[in-house]
């Protein structure tokens, strides 16, 4: 009990001490500099700028941040005062020296009014006209006792004789046909004579076949396949002595006068992509030499993995000198866009999270804007919205004031 006492006094007395410490500390007078009219036409922002210290900064390298002028670390360039700006927004000024911007080889552009060419760049790769593809199947069983030729790639002529077939089902029509050849009586042989005829055509055999049997008035054991259509041997299912039935594809004959050149179209292109548009080609094998065709479909659905559309275009191919699975550069016109905003395409500044551009105000004042873009070309890009005729964009740098921007609009949310 005897302790107690001084104790207690002491920590009254600390307690009186630290009241008076805090009642002097929230009614300090304000500096000899500034009157108290002043402080409150000053904003929050204004009024911490004016106590805080002063802060230097690296014009190239905005991390570097120390509390007394110097030389960076860096670079060796001289620190130079942050400043504040009370009216910095999503995307603050940045303020850089004549010297700072002749060192950064910083330039800049007009925003203009111009005319972009709409055009698509791609790779195609040719194939054959899957309509100009002839399917060769045998109409009855039987065996392939001869083939006239031997390999895939083989040229084909139509008419030409492709292999000789023994079918027990082709002679028995045959016997058929001679038998109603030797009948008694104008219309009932006429009528029967039509119908063994059509049973041979049914089958397969040739008008040519038909009549030199008719002709020899006799069968023949092996009758030819004939191509139907002139091209390239593409598939060959048959060898000699093979058995072959109906449902067996033994040719594939393709025409290379017309050729197919399938291209991948990104997502973001197709939007005046349509059918009937012109295009051109042109092979690694043929330097100088150019095809000229149009678009002749655009397919459904696009690729889940690569999001890109498939389009089919279609060429001429005279003398045959395209070949099917050759690679091609492909260009797609679609005609003028006028009277539309262009910046150069290197001023644009794509993060996958926004696209801007970092616009020149004048005296050294640069901020960077969101834009919207539309068509591109390798050298201009279309602008939708964001910036104004006659606005400059910065060109070369560009992504050095912006990281200062971005750095500064950080400090200032943490200051808030």
């Amino acid at each position: 009990m005897i302790q107690s006492v001084p104790a207690r006094a002491l920590r009254a007395t600390l307690l009186a001490v630290g009241l008076i410490l805090l009642y002097a500390c929230k009614h300090e007078a304000p500096p000899p500099s500034e009157t108290l009219a002043e402080a409150s036409d000053d904003t929050a922002l204004e009024h911490a700028a004016k106590h805080l210290d002063p802060k230097y900064v690296c014009p190239m390298h905005p991390q570097i941040v120390r509390d007394e002028p110097g030389s960076c670390p860096i670079c060796g360039m001289d620190l130079v005062p942050k400043q504040i700006d009370p009216n910095q927004g999503k995307h603050p000024t940045v303020e850089v020296g004549s010297a700072v911007v002749q060192s950064m080889g910083a330039r800049t552009a007009p925003v203009q009014s111009d005319t972009l060419w709409k055009y698509i760049r791609t790779i195609g790769r040719i194939g054959y006209d899957e309509t100009r593809l002839t399917h060769v199947h045998p109409r009855a069983d039987g065996w392939m006792e001869r083939l006239a030729l031997r390999a895939e790639g083989d040229p084909v002529r139509k008419g030409q004789v492709l292999g000789q077939l023994y079918s027990p089902e082709i002679l028995a029509a045959q016997v058929d046909f001679l038998i109603a050849l030797e009948g008694k009586g104008v219309q009932v042989s006429q009528r029967r004579l039509e119908k063994a005829r059509n049973r041979l055509r049914l089958l397969g055999v040739t008008e040519g076949t038909i009549n030199r049997i008719q002709k020899r008035r006799k069968a023949q054991n092996r009758v030819p396949i004939v191509a139907p259509a002139g091209g390239v041997m593409v598939q060959l299912g048959a060898r000699e002595g093979m058995y072959v039935k109906p449902d067996k594809e033994i040719f594939t004959i393709a025409d290379l006068g017309r050729v197919w050149v399938l291209v991948d179209v990104f997502e973001h292109q197709i939007d005046w992509l349509v059918t009937g548009l012109s295009a051109e080609i042109s092979a690694p094998a043929y330097p100088g030499r150019t095809w000229e065709g149009k678009v002749e479909y655009i397919y459904p659905a696009l690729d889940p993995k690569s999001r890109t559309l498939q389009v089919r275009l279609v060429f001429d191919n005279p003398g045959e000198l395209l070949k099917a699975n050759m690679f091609a550069d492909v260009v797609i016109y679609g005609g003028p866009k006028r009277n539309i905003l262009v910046i150069p395409r290197e001023a644009l500044i794509e993060t996958g999270e926004r696209t801007s551009v970092v616009t020149a105000l004048g005296k050294g004042r640069f901020q960077p804007v969101d834009v919207v873009v539309g068509m591109r070309t390798p050298d201009q890009v279309e602008i939708l919205s964001g910036l104004n005729e006659g606005d400059k964009v910065v060109t070369s740098g560009q992504f050095l004031i912006d990281s200062e921007s971005s750095l500064r609009a950080s400090f200032s949310r943490m200051e808030d």
